[in-house]
C-alpha cells in the first residue's frame, strides 16, 4: 500500500468515526423528538428530560440545590435542563462510536436511557399511571433503531468495480460503506424527528390553553375586607431601593417544577382531609370565589434567601382566610384540644409542604389566595390557588397549585422539604439589606443616601440601624409601617469620605429581639447574620 492510500484510508477512518458520533447524537435528537409527541398524548411533564430533570431534583444534596439557587437564581432549572441535554449528547456521541464495531449494544445503550427515562418519570410523586413511561420508552426504540440503521450504512461493504484495461485505478479507500445510504437516512431522520418534535412542543403548549383561558375569564370579587391604603411614607423615594409593592413581572419564583403546572380552573378542586377532621369537604374554585375574600398586604420570603438576597418580596393577596375553612371542618388547633398540630398541603406537581396549624390558626391572616396585586394569581405564583402564610418561610407555608390539605402530626409525616434535612418549623428570622448603594459602587464625597428593606413578619420592624466601618451603630430614619407582615423600608444619610468603606445594617423587630449577627448558612431554617457591603468613595 503507497503513502498515498495509507493517508486516505486514515482520513475514510476518522471521517467514518465522526460520523458514527454523529449518527449517536442525531440518534439522541430523534429520541427526544419523538418523546416530545408521545408526552403530548400523555402528559408535558411525562417527557424525559423533564422526568430525569425532576428526578435528579428529588435526589440532589440540600446543600447542592442552596448552592444553585444562589449562584443562578431562578435560572436554575434551566441550567439543570442544559446540563442533562449535554451528558445526553455526550452519552449519544460515545453510543455511536462503539456503534461502530458492537452495532447492537450501541442500540442497546439507546434502550437503556430510554429505561431510565421511564422510572424516572414513573417514580415522581405527581405521577399516577405508568402511561408516564410511554415518552421516555417510545423515543429510546425510535432513537435506536434510527442508530442502528445509520450505522449499518456505515458498516455495509459495497463493492468496487474492477478496473478496466489500463485505466488507471483510484486509491483504495479501505471503507466501501454506504455514503449515499446514510445521507438518506440521516436527513430523513433529522427532518422527520424535527417534524415530531415542534408538533409535540406545539400540542403540548396547546394543552395548557383551557387553563389559560379558565384563568382570563376569573373576574375577582371586591373582598369583604379590603386591605387599607398603603401609608403614604411607607415607599420612600431612594434611587435603587425596592418598592415597596413588588410586580408580579419581578417577584421571585423558587420551586421544583421543571414545567409550570398549567391548572384549569373549572376543573380543579381542593380536598380538606385527616386526623381531627370531622367534617371532610372538597371545594372548587367557584365555591372559593363565592366565600367571603380578604385583602392582605403580605411579605413572602424563600428560606433560600441568603443575607442580602433577593428572596424576598411583598405583594397585596387575596383569598380565603384558612383558618376559617379548617374551623368549619371541625379542625381545632392543638391549644384548644385538636390532634393535628401539622397541616400537610399537596401540590398538583406533588410537592408536598407542612406547616404548624397552631400558626394557620392563630389569628393570623393565613390565606388560600386566589389573587396577586389585582389580578388572579400568575401561573408561576400558583393559579388557581396558592396557600400564603405571614411570618413563616415559604418551604412550611406557601404551596402553590395546592390540590389538597391533609390534617396530620409532625411525627406521623415527613414532608418534601423535611426528607431532605430541612426543619419542621421555620418562622422567619429578623433580617434586613441595603439595597443602595450596591456592593463595590463609588459613590462621589459628600452626602450617600443609604436605604434598603427590612422585615421580621408577623412582629415586625421596631428599629435599624447603621454602622459605617468600625464606627459607632447610627440609627437610620423608618418608613411608615404598613403592616406587621410587611416589609419596611429605611434610609440613613451618610456623609462619605473618600476612600473604602464597609456599610454594615441590622434591625431590631417589635419584640425587641435584636438580630443576630451570628452567620448561618439557609439549611436547615434560614439564614442570619447582617447585611454589608464594601464602597469606595471618590
Amino acid at each position: 500500500m503507497t503513502d498515498d492510500e495509507k493517508k486516505t484510508r486514515h482520513r475514510l477512518s476518522w471521517a467514518r468515526l465522526a460520523l458514527g458520533a454523529f449518527s449517536g447524537v442525531l440518534a439522541g435528537f430523534v429520541s427526544l423528538c419523538v418523546a416530545e409527541l408521545v408526552s403530548a398524548a400523555v402528559r408535558p411533564q411525562a417527557s424525559p428530560v423533564v422526568a430525569v430533570g425532576g428526578a435528579a431534583i428529588d435526589r440532589t444534596p440540600a446543600a447542592v440545590k442552596d448552592w444553585a439557587i444562589r449562584h443562578f437564581g431562578t435560572n436554575d432549572k434551566l441550567f439543570l435542563q442544559l446540563g442533562i441535554l449535554a451528558m445526553l449528547a455526550l452519552f449519544a456521541l460515545v453510543l455511536g462510536i462503539v456503534a461502530l464495531r458492537f452495532r447492537r449494544i450501541g442500540a442497546a445503550g439507546v434502550l437503556l436511557f430510554g429505561i431510565v427515562g421511564a422510572v424516572s418519570a414513573t417514580s415522581r410523586p405527581d405521577s399516577t399511571s405508568l402511561a408516564d413511561a410511554l415518552p421516555s420508552v417510545v423515543g429510546a426504540i425510535a432513537g435506536a433503531a434510527v442508530l442502528y440503521v445509520l450505522v449499518g450504512r456505515l458498516t455495509r461493504q459495497i463493492p468496487s468495480a474492477e478496473p478496466a484495461g489500463d485505466e488507471p485505478q483510484d486509491p483504495p479507500s479501505g471503507a466501501g460503506w454506504d455514503r449515499r445510504g446514510f445521507i438518506v437516512a440521516a436527513t430523513a431522520a433529522a427532518a422527520a424527528s424535527a417534524g415530531a418534535g415542534v408538533l409535540g412542543r406545539t400540542l403540548n403548549s396547546a394543552s395548557g390553553q383551557n387553563a389559560v383561558a379558565s384563568r382570563n375569564k376569573v373576574v375577582l370579587p371586591r373582598p369583604t375586607s379590603a386591605a387599607a391604603a398603603v401609608p403614604k411614607g411607607a415607599q420612600l423615594r431612594i434611587p435603587g431601593i425596592s418598592p415597596f409593592t413588588t410586580p408580579n413581572s419581578s417577584f421571585y419564583r423558587v420551586d421544583t417544577a421543571l414545567v409550570v403546572p398549567k391548572v384549569n380552573a373549572a376543573t380543579w378542586q381542593l380536598r380538606i382531609h385527616g386526623t381531627g377532621v370531622r367534617r371532610p369537604v372538597t371545594l372548587s374554585y367557584d365555591d372559593l370565589l363565592r366565600r367571603e375574600l380578604i385583602e392582605r398586604d403580605i411579605t413572602l420570603t424563600c428560606v433560600s434567601n441568603e443575607v442580602g438576597g433577593p428572596y424576598v418580596g411583598n405583594a397585596r393577596w387575596i383569598g380565603v382566610r384558612l383558618a376559617d375553612l379548617l374551623a368549619e371542618c371541625g379542625v381545632k388547633p392543638p391549644s384548644k384540644g385538636g390532634t393535628a398540630d401539622q397541616l400537610v398541603a399537596r401540590s398538583v406537581d406533588g410537592m408536598t409542604i407542612g406547616s404548624p396549624v397552631e400558626d394557620v390558626m392563630d389569628g393570623r391572616d393565613a390565606l388560600l389566595a386566589l389573587g396577586m396585586n389585582g389580578e388572579p394569581l400568575p401561573f408561576a405564583h400558583g393559579f388557581p390557588v396558592r396557600m400564603v402564610v405571614p411570618g413563616l418561610y415559604g418551604f412550611v407555608s406557601a404551596c402553590k397549585w395546592i390540590k389538597d390539605i391533609e390534617l396530620t402530626t409532625f411525627d406521623s409525616y415527613d414532608p418534601y422539604w423535611v426528607k431532605r434535612g430541612w426543619a419542621r418549623k421555620a418562622p422567619i428570622k429578623t433580617e434586613s439589606r441595603i439595597d443602595t448603594p450596591k456592593p463595590f459602587a463609588r459613590p462621589g464625597a459628600g452626602t450617600v443616601m443609604v436605604g434598603g428593606v427590612a422585615w421580621a413578619q408577623h412582629r415586625g420592624i421596631d428599629k435599624v440601624e447603621v454602622r459605617v466601618d468600625d464606627g459607632p451603630w447610627r440609627e437610620a430614619r423608618l418608613a411608615a409601617e404598613d403592616t406587621r407582615d410587611t416589609w419596611r423600608q429605611w434610609s440613613f444619610p451618610w456623609e462619605a469620605t473618600k476612600g473604602g468603606h464597609t456599610l454594615t445594617v441590622r434591625a431590631t423587630d417589635r419584640t425587641g429581639r435584636l438580630q443576630t449577627d451570628k452567620r448561618t448558612h439557609t439549611i436547615p431554617d434560614g439564614a442570619s447574620g447582617w447585611h454589608s457591603v464594601v464602597v469606595t468613595v471618590d
